[in-house]
């Protein structure tokens, strides 16, 4: 439970950080970014498992790279779900803020779980 917890912190973080680059996202505080996390979250746990099965051909065809694209998604429908959460830019807003998301996270995890 606690993982689940931290996770959900960083995650939030990540978007707070990626809000402050010049990428077309733009989220009011620290209350919407943590909201946004957990939308992201639930509908990467629920969407993502569906639209990969659907899209499976495209992602054999393009060596798993329709993944960002599918991830672009479901960000763009977490900013079109929580108020407070914009891009500027439409999908390609979406799909710079996606990447960006991944590396932040991933950066953020990594230094966290060696200090926990």
């Amino acid at each position: 439970m606690l993982s689940i917890v931290l996770t959900w912190i960083v995650t939030s973080v990540s978007f707070l950080i990626i809000s402050r680059l010049p990428l077309g996202i733009e989220i009011d505080n620290f209350g919407k970014a943590a909201i946004s996390a957990a939308v992201f979250g639930i509908l990467n746990a629920i969407l993502l498992p569906i639209l990969t099965f659907f899209t499976f051909p495209f992602i054999l065809l393009s060596f798993g790279l329709f993944f960002l694209i599918l991830n672009a998604i479901i960000f763009a429908l977490a900013a079109a779900l929580v108020p407070g959460f914009t891009l500027r830019w439409g999908f390609w807003s979406a799909l710079l803020g996606s990447f960006t998301l991944a590396i932040v996270n991933s950066l953020l995890l990594s230094i966290v779980r060696t200090a926990v």
